[in-house]
């Protein structure tokens, strides 16, 4: 990146690479190259341990039989913030990738991290910058192949017109299959080697692919995993070491769309993670240790290994913490014991206010659950409880919205008893059905809904120091439309960054004006996908087999309907 340009923007670390830990390749010496690709910023890109993986598997492949020096190559790049587009276009130059500075169309593939709708008009930022057809149709024999992944690719549709391929579930195994066919594949046609990767297990292309089977990794000990991690130049959103301790959740909230499509549940053993703990620290420098998965306090060897760790690390200053534990007294109490630094906040999400609908979306959590993980952690001195809150959910009365707030009210008196410098933050976020959950086929509340359960909750939470916060209707009307979209949706996304939609989960940069417009222009009714489904009409993503049959998720369904 030329240094001219770096001093026209904010925030110029963000384009420099050259960090700690950053692989630096002979590009004349590889023939497989890829561009690893997070439709954000630097910061929040450089928190994904998904990017870090597959930076990881790509960099360490192995020489073919004949060939002395290993012959892949992965790079990244991020979304530039506006400003730096805006250079961009201005010194007529392409979008770079950071460790070698080439321009991203001279990449074999381009794979990007699918983790949220709101992305969507980044990928379109970052294929025009990189000088790429938007369009897969429109893509010749020299550009490079762009491949999708992550939790959004579960229903590909609504971007599928700009891929040409997607990994459908984790993607360490398939990795290595796709490099295998590519170098394999000599000098075919551009549709011959689609076609090819079209056969491996997991991978589906658009207009090849008839029915698609979700990969998943069946052992976790030997998968691998980056032990060498770069570490940003700026402080990423997760700035810590973190090892994954586990994969899939056991409880099967109906809502969630991870703890469906993230099955079986899968552990590492202790040995292996206290040893790729003692390796992640000695390499990076940083001062915690995270472990992390989507239920930390359901890993079997919880207590043993968070202990065993802290005593280890404890004369060199090392902060363990458990992100994404149940808020019980077992876990308060374990994080107090082993943390260097004591947490000054807790998170729970009871995600409903009565246990009649708590019951109803599969939250295995009563109200006396609550309370005594709230009274342990006042009791350990934690002032401040954040409380997460769906609004919108199947079957919610007026009395449910009350519930809301009524539990928090108890959760404030009870935490000033303990303190009178207690404080306690409700958030509240809409209900968006999810595919391959119980709840795919329900309807989606609209915005003049979301926004009056809002002032709803506002005037019935008469304790004016507790914080009320929430999402922007608007955004979650927009999530809930491309959540289950198909493919008509491509052309309103393209429409919308034509008319200047960029960062749409940035709530500085969202325009909803410039969404209404490109629908309107499209002749498009986003309403028609926020409808409910009927349980026998196909739905977009059905050629999926995201690992649980759709009987299971049906029978889940109607047990909900009380």
């Amino acid at each position: 990146m030329k240094d001219e340009l770096l001093l026209q923007v904010q925030k110029p670390s963000r384009y420099v690479g050259n960090e700690l830990n950053a692989v630096h390749k002979d590009w004349n010496k590889t023939s497989i190259r890829f561009a690893l690709a997070y439709p954000d910023t630097y910061e929040i890109g450089m928190s994904n341990l998904g990017l870090q993986i597959l930076y990881y598997i790509v960099n360490n492949q192995p020489a073919p039989s004949g060939v002395e020096v290993p012959d892949c190559l992965a790079e990244r790049v991020f979304t530039p913030w506006p400003d730096m587009e805006q250079q961009l276009q201005t010194s007529n130059l392409k979008l770079q990738s950071l460790e070698s500075q080439k321009p991203i169309h001279e990449f074999d593939v381009v794979g990007f991290s699918l983790g949220h709708e709101l992305t969507y008009t980044n990928i379109i930022t970052m294929l025009k910058l990189g000088g790429i057809p938007v369009r897969s149709a429109e893509r010749g024999e020299n550009d490079p192949l762009i491949l999708g992944g992550g939790p959004c690719a579960f229903n590909p549709e609504p971007v599928a017109d700009f891929f040409d391929l997607f990994v459908i579930g984790e993607a360490e195994e398939v990795l290595i299959e796709i490099i295998n066919t590519l170098r394999n594949a000599g000098c075919v046609t551009r549709n011959a080697r689609l076609e090819k990767l079209s056969g491996i297990e997991g991978v589906y292309v658009p207009g090849i692919s008839k029915t698609v089977k979700k990969r998943f990794v069946k052992s976790l000990d030997p998968s691998p995993y980056p032990l060498s991690p770069i570490v940003p130049f700026i402080e990423a959103i997760h700035d810590r070491a973190a090892v994954e301790i586990m994969r899939g959740c056991k409880w099967g909230c109906k809502f969630c769309q991870a703890g469906w499509t993230n099955r079986p549940v899968r552990e590492k053993s202790p040995e292996v993670l206290l040893q790729q703990a003692d390796e992640l620290l000695k390499n990076t420098g940083y001062e915690e240790l995270s472990l992390i998965s989507l239920s930390s306090s359901d890993y079997s060897s919880i207590d043993t290994l968070a202990k065993t760790l802290a005593q280890k690390y404890e004369k060199k200053k090392i902060n363990i913490s458990l992100p994404s534990m149940r808020t019980n007294s077992f876990s308060i109490k374990l994080a107090k014991e082993i943390a260097r630094v004591r947490s000054g906040s807790v998170t729970l999400a009871p995600e409903a206010g009565t246990q009649r609908l708590r019951d109803v979306i599969g939250k295995n959590m009563t109200e006396e659950n609550i309370m005594e993980g709230i009274k342990a952690a006042f009791e350990e001195h934690i002032e401040a409880v954040k409380l997460y809150f769906m609004i919108g959910l199947p079957t919610e009365t007026e009395a449910d919205l009350l519930g809301i707030c009524e539990l928090a009210t108890k959760i404030f008196n009870l935490g000033r008893s303990f303190s009178r410098r207690a404080r306690i933050t409700v958030n509240l976020s809409t209900f968006i059905p999810k595919p391959h959950t119980p709840f795919q086929w329900e309807r989606q509340i609209t915005i003049a809904e979301t926004l009056e359960k809002q002032k709803f909750i506002k005037q019935n939470l008469r304790v004016k120091a507790i914080e009320l916060r929430w999402h922007q209707a608007e955004a979650s009307f927009l999530e809930g439309v491309f959540s289950r979209g198909d493919k008509q949706l491509s052309k309103v996304v393209e429409k919308a960054w034509e008319l200047g939609a960029r960062f749409d989960a940035w709530s500085e940069h969202f325009k909803f004006d410039l969404w209404q417009k490109a629908f309107a222009e499209c002749a498009i009714d986003p309403n028609n996908y926020l409808k409910e489904r009927q349980k026998d009409e196909p739905l977009p993503w059905d050629f999926i087999d995201a690992g649980v049959p759709k009987e299971l998720l049906l029978n889940a369904a109607n047990k909900s309907s009380i």
